[in-house]
Formats: C-alpha cells, sequence, structure tokens
C-alpha cells in the first residue's frame, strides 16, 4: 500500500487530517493559550459587556461593546490558527548529498593491498551573495543540503525553516517565510484585544461610580470580576505588548529573532536591509511563498545509487577474478583489442615452437612482421613497477631482462619455420 508524504515524514511535526494541517511537535501548548484567550474574553461579555449595553444613549449603542468583544476574538484566534497550522517554509530535505559537491582526493590504503582508493572530501560552508556581498551558508547533516541565507535547523521540529525566526512554544510552531505576518498579526491584535477588555473594564468602574455616587473602592467590590480582567489584561501586555514593540524593531530593521540574538555583539552588516519602508513593504505587503512540500503527495520510491568503482574492484579482487584480466589491469595496456588478440597469437605460437624442440637461427622482427601486417605489430611491453593483490606474494610486477628475450626467441623460432617451410 502506497504511503502518502506525512506518514513517512522524518520531523517531528504532528498532522491532522489527513496531512491538511501541520503543527509542531508541542501542539498541546496550543490549547493553553486559546483558554489563555477565550477565558477572559468569555468572563468580560458576561460580567462587564453585558451590564453596558444600556449604558451609552442612544438606548442600543452598548451592544457595540459586546460585538466588537466577540468578532475580536474570532479575528486573534484565526490568526493563531493561520500561525500554527501550516508550513512555516521547511525545506525538504535531501535522501543523499548533493553529489556536485563532493571533492574525491586520491589515497593509499595498506588494507587495500597497496592500491589507491578515492578519499571523500566534503565541504562544510560555502559562499553565496546576498545583494553583492558575499554570505556563509553551512551544510546541514540532517537534512543533507546546504542551507539557504536566513535558513536554520529548528532542533525541536527537526526541520530546516525559511527565513527562521524562532520556535514559539505558545502557538507550537515554527516561525518562518510563511507565516511569520501572521504570527506577528496575531502578537499586536492580541495587544489591541488585552487594551480593549482593560479599557471597558475601567469603564465599566466608572459607570458604577456615577450611579451609586461612591468610591473607587465601592465600585471595585460591587463587580470583582473588572478588577480581575484589569489586573489580567495589565499582566498580559507586558508580554504581548512587549513583544509587538520587540518585532517591529526587527521588522524596520529587515532582522529576525535568531539573526538579533546571535549575531548582536558581531556588529555584522546587515546585507538584507532595504530600509524601513521597504522593509515594512516585503513582510506585508509581498505575496507569501506556497509550500515547497505537499504532504499529501504519494511516496515515490527512492532509485538505488550506483556503487563506487573502487568498491567494485577491491571485492572483484577478494573473490579472485580472471587472472589475464587482472594483469592487464594491472599493466595499463593502452592498445587496442586487435594488437591484444595478435600478442597473444604469438605467444601461442611460441608455446607450439616449444613443445617440438625447435631451435633455428637469430632473425630478425621483419620475418615476423612479414606475416603479420606493418599496421598490427606486437606491442612494446612497458618495465614498470605495478601494485597488485592477486596472486603475488611480493605484490610487485616486474618485466625481467628474460621475459624480453622470450620475445626474441618467437621472433627467431618463426622466422627457422618460414626458411624450412620454403625450401620444401
Amino acid at each position: 500500500m502506497e504511503k502518502r508524504v506525512y506518514e513517512v515524514w522524518k520531523g517531528s511535526n504532528k498532522f491532522i487530517l489527513g496531512g491538511r494541517l501541520i503543527f509542531g511537535p508541542d501542539a498541546k501548548s496550543l490549547l493553553v493559550t486559546i483558554l489563555l484567550i477565550t477565558v477572559p474574553v468569555i468572563i468580560f461579555c458576561v460580567f462587564v459587556a453585558r451590564h453596558l449595553r444600556h449604558a451609552f444613549s442612544p438606548y442600543n449603542a452598548g451592544y457595540a461593546i459586546l460585538a466588537v468583544a466577540i468578532v475580536f476574538t474570532i479575528y486573534v484566534l484565526i490568526l493563531l490558527f493561520l500561525t500554527s497550522a501550516r508550513d512555516p517554509g521547511i525545506i525538504p530535505r535531501n535522501s543523499h548529498p548533493p553529489e556536485e559537491e563532493f571533492r574525491y582526493e586520491s589515497s593509499v590504503s595498506a588494507e587495500a593491498g597497496g592500491r589507491q582508493t578515492p578519499g571523500l572530501q566534503f565541504p562544510r560552508t560555502k559562499e553565496v551573495m546576498v545583494n553583492g556581498i558575499p554570505v556563509r551558508v553551512k551544510y546541514c547533516d540532517t537534512c543533507m543540503l546546504y542551507r539557504p541565507p536566513r535558513c536554520s535547523h529548528c532542533s525541536i521540529c527537526n526541520n530546516c525553516v525559511e527565513r527562521f525566526d524562532h520556535h514559539c512554544p505558545w502557538v507550537g510552531q515554527c516561525i518562518g517565510l510563511r507565516n511569520y505576518r501572521y504570527f506577528f498579526m496575531f502578537v499586536s491584535s492580541a495587544t489591541l484585544l488585552c487594551i480593549y477588555v482593560f479599557s471597558m473594564s475601567a469603564v465599566y468602574i466608572k459607570v458604577l461610580m456615577d450611579d451609586h455616587r461612591g468610591t473607587v473602592w465601592k465600585a471595585m467590590q460591587e463587580s470583582p470580576p473588572s478588577v480581575i480582567l484589569m489586573a489580567y489584561c495589565f499582566i498580559a501586555l507586558w508580554f504581548v505588548g512587549g513583544l509587538t514593540g520587540f518585532h517591529l524593531y526587527l521588522i524596520a530593521t529587515n532582522q529576525t529573532t535568531y539573526e538579533n540574538f546571535r549575531f548582536r555583539a558581531d556588529n555584522r552588516v546587515n546585507v538584507y536591509n532595504l530600509g524601513c519602508v521597504s522593509n515594512f513593504l516585503e513582510v506585508f505587503c509581498t505575496t507569501v511563498k506556497p509550500s515547497k512540500n505537499n504532504f499529501r503527495a504519494f511516496v515515490r520510491e527512492a532509485v538505488p545509487r550506483p556503487t563506487l568503482p573502487s568498491t567494485q574492484g577491491a571485492e572483484a579482487e577478494d573473490l579472485g577474478g580472471d587472472p589475464r584480466s587482472k594483469v592487464e589491469d594491472d599493466l595499463d595496456i593502452g592498445e587496442d583489442l586487435l594488437k591484444i588478440s595478435q600478442r597473444r597469437n604469438i605467444e601461442e605460437i611460441d608455446e607450439d615452437i616449444r613443445s617440438r624442440g625447435s631451435n633455428g637461427p637469430a632473425h630478425t622482427a621483419l620475418d615476423v612482421d612479414s606475416i603479420l601486417d606493418s599496421d598490427h605489430r606486437a606491442p612494446t611491453i612497458r618495465s614498470e613497477t605495478r601494485h597488485s593483490s592477486w596472486g603475488r606474494r611480493s605484490g610487485s610486477w616486474e618485466i625481467a631482462a628474460d621475459d624480453v628475450l622470450a620475445n626474441s626467441r618467437v621472433t627467431e623460432s618463426r622466422g627457422h619455420v618460414t626458411e624450412k617451410e620454403g625450401r620444401q
């Protein structure tokens, strides 16, 4: 049975609705965030906004306070959903390292009988140009790819994320290229919601003071939920309000949270800064790039990669291959197949003459050339020291002078037979 991408996903993400929604591994914290938003709003609607329906003229103007609280809360929850339930900009990982970056260096291995084996060299970093300035990018061992600029590997989600900002436990998702806009809108909207609830609760305290002609203390005693909401919103504003201000600074200078915390003391030139206005337009007025992952697609079978030639050669030596072909490989014979076959024919003639016990006068190699075409002369064997692990204790191949003389005897014997046949 074929599986889909989300079913074999190597990251730590959680998928629901058949891979249509993607969350981080700490998605349960999202429920806590929802409760921190909805519970105070429900208390506000029941104990504060309901009593303000008739506090303003005309008579039904107070209903707008209740309606705004409900609609604005739904809007904040939608932004929270768009931030946490979508691909933040995950870069698909490779099944093997990029082969175009390999560098092979020959090294002699003693275990392989002195044969030269290729050593794999892989650069850990490389430079790319960003706005005319070189930027160094690193290689990710987990995803087996060179991270694009401003990309980082999230240790919680176990993914490389484009324009990685940070991993937010409150939304249970990484904040990256594809959801940073919604994250900022969520934080800033939550800030406005806190200000709204705090303000309307303070207005209700003022209404109680005017109706009963009492002090602030008496009004607070008459509506404890308003006091609790004001205290809650005041504390929350320090968090979401401070976060909103910090990210406004990051957007204006075109930085990410990761870059700000890691490179703050390095005094590096920010090559991504396009100016305050252009930086805001880049975040809020550009089209969100489509996801590079199709989590509902079916998984394709991986094509097996060919093994290195050196590995195959080593296996052939261990198993014991054809001796003649192994000798030819070690001697690096560069002639064509026709010349090799002719050399083998001369060796067969030499064996036949020796078996008959023929001994003739010395003749030149031109007698042999009269039989063979001038273009098909026997190859010259070069005397070199070669390394091999086949059938030799010494592990060396060296052609002695006796072997060269044997070749001369072949031509001499061949010439003697030819002269004898001519007399007959």
